[in-house]
């Protein structure tokens, strides 16, 4: 959520942005809104100078003994149009507050303008992309191959874009969670945190899943409850309403999560495989800290996320959004893309964002400075450090054989018990 009253004092630079982003926020009618409030509110005042005014007049008037009937009808009627007033102005009130909501927050400065993921700027790369003396295989086909992949079942149990990993898949994939915990919290400095799968719509409302993206996800019928998209709801929330102190920030925080999304705006992307699922596995980076230090610990985020890749030598490449392409709460946001060999492109595996104070005003976040100053919002960031799933297509593809059979990366054979192959 930004400052409302900046934006009141800022609607031409909001404009701006709104454009930028190829948001359709109705600005207008929030300005509209905003006005009308302000306007009741001051005929409210200038009615109860009148009440008040009216009042002493009465009790003026009985000590003399005079009839006070009269007044005392238009006091009540004054008293009547306040009352209808207020509540017409708790009404607009309301309509403003649902709607700031769903304004979305200001990029940083060094954000490149742009319309969607064709303006995004690449920033720089890492490792090459092997050369196949061979057809490289999509992730699929070789797990179906190897009988660590059943897509057939998953449907079976649930719906489309959802997979069973069986035998060395399912322990690849357990493998490379303990992997990521271990590097993040031993080299990095996260607390490992575990947190419910499921919160209340206040916790999704604090991070902006709420009220903007309720139709990409699940939510219990007879509870207040939604299945967390992303562990870095609960995370950010953990703190929620509190006044820290400086003295503890920052605060870096790291949990692995199912995640579920019905991934409502995206039909017939992806469906083969695992690169897009309903329901998918992450280890999740959040920090939380002072506004001068969160661009800074943007950058540290993106290169423990980096590190793991790098640890596992895969090729990868690092793009800052664009305007238009960058997630509604982020003022700043760098993406991690994989290299997948079947398609011969990089992939989205990671994305690292600043929120600055856009998330900590939704959830009443604030520390007290160590100068004894006034209490301010802190700054959250959020990043994957990684999506396991596609680490795991990442390492299958990049790592396969002529054969079939898919060798492991060094790193990450003492997380699964020594294998260095899987085969039939």
């Amino acid at each position: 959520m930004l400052d409302m009253k900046w934006v009141r004092d800022h609607y031409d630079e909001v404009a701006e942005m709104l454009a930028s982003r190829n948001n359709a926020f109705p600005l207008d009618r929030y300005k509209e809104l905003d006005e009308e409030r302000r306007k009741t509110l001051l005929r409210v005042e200038s009615l109860k100078e009148k009440r008040n005014s009216g009042s002493k007049e009465v009790a003026v008037k009985k000590k003399a003994g005079e009839d006070t009937t009269a007044l005392q009808n238009e006091i009540r009627a004054l008293g009547e149009e306040i009352k209808a007033l207020d509540d017409k102005s708790a009404e607009i009130q309301n309509e403003l507050d649902e709607l700031a909501l769903k304004l979305p927050n200001m990029p940083h400065s060094s954000v490149p303008k742009g319309k969607d993921e064709h303006d995004n700027v690449e920033m720089r790369r890492w490792g090459e992309p092997r050369k196949f003396d061979f057809e490289p295989k999509p992730h699929w086909e070789l797990g179906e191959a190897l009988g660590i992949m059943d897509f057939e079942r998953g449907v079976k149990l649930a719906e489309s874009r959802f997979t069973v990993l069986k035998g060395a898949g399912a322990r690849l994939e357990r493998g490379l969670m303990n992997f990521m915990l271990d590097l993040h919290t031993t080299q990095h400095g996260f607390t490992e945190i575990e947190t419910p799968a499921l919160v209340n719509t206040k916790t999704m409302t604090g991070t902006g899943q709420l009220p903007k993206f309720a139709e990409d996800l699940y939510r219990c019928a007879n509870d207040d409850l939604w299945l967390i998209p992303t562990a870095e709801v609960p995370l950010t929330n953990l703190h929620s309403g509190e006044t820290l102190k400086e003295s503890e920030l920052p605060k870096y925080f790291c949990a692995y999560t199912n995640c579920f999304r019905r991934e409502a705006g995206s039909y017939g992307r992806d469906m083969r495989g695992m690169l897009r699922q309903h329901q998918f596995d992450k280890v999740e980076m959040v920090k939380l800290c002072t506004p001068e230090k969160s661009y800074d610990e943007l950058e540290h985020m993106t290169h423990c996320a980096e590190r793991v890749l790098q640890l596992l030598e895969i090729p990868y490449r690092v793009i800052v959004l664009c305007t238009g392409d960058m997630g509604f709460g982020a003022a700043k946001t760098y993406d991690i893309e994989v290299w997948l060999p079947w398609q011969n492109t990089y992939r989205e595996i990671s994305s690292c964002s600043n929120c600055e104070d856009f998330q900590a005003r939704r959830m009443g976040m604030k520390y007290k400075p160590a100068d004894g100053g006034k209490a301010r919002f802190v700054h959250t960031l959020n990043g994957s450090g990684l999506a396991i799933g596609r680490t795991l297509i990442a390492v299958m593809e990049n790592y396969q054989n002529e054969d079939g059979s898919i060798t492991v990366p060094e790193a990450l054979r003492p997380y699964v018990g020594g294998m260095e192959k899987v085969t039939l």
